[in-house]
């Protein structure tokens, strides 16, 4: 699935995704919040791709899933509960930038815990920051109007999913 960035004059982003079979689906957010959501839209990727991750938020838009579904109150009812999961361990993720500190592998697994996240190793957490600083900085140089597109696989199953 092709995932494409748009980043408007604010910062923001346009998400719009293309499915494998040409079906797209899209989403714009127009809130004050709006900034956050490519950050956190690039954290979900980095989380599903670093982890294995199959049916997160790209997941399952890359299944036929429209955008309005994954908040888990649309047509296709509750988020599976691997979905659910991957949103939580976004959030640290989020949290702990939003604060301007780097948590300890302790500290992460304790704020997770609160929210039922499976613990992660150094190794995992180290990945998916990896991925994800990799992804903030092609976003950082993409110009008003330009797209960023990146290639979304839902990953193989080996029997050790997801880690």
């Amino acid at each position: 699935m092709r995932v494409q960035i748009t980043k408007k004059a604010d910062g923001s982003g346009v998400l719009r995704c293309v499915r494998a079979d040409g079906s797209v689906t899209w989403q714009k957010q127009t809130d004050r919040h709006a900034a956050f959501f490519a950050l956190h839209d690039l954290t979900h990727f980095a989380v599903e791709t670093a982890l294995g991750f199959r049916r997160g938020f790209f997941g399952l838009v890359a299944e036929g899933w429209d955008m309005e579904d994954t908040t888990g109150k649309g047509a296709r009812g509750p988020l599976p509960p691997e979905a659910g999961e991957v949103e939580g361990i976004v959030g640290l993720f989020d949290a702990e930038r939003a604060g301007g500190q780097i948590w300890t592998v302790d500290e992460f697994n304790e704020f997770g815990a609160m929210t039922g996240a499976r613990k992660l190793t150094a190794e995992q957490i180290a990945r998916v920051k990896k991925k994800r600083s990799e992804l903030f900085q092609q976003w950082a140089g993409v110009a008003p109007g330009a797209t960023l597109e990146l290639q979304f696989e839902i990953p193989v199953l080996t029997g050790r999913e997801p880690g």
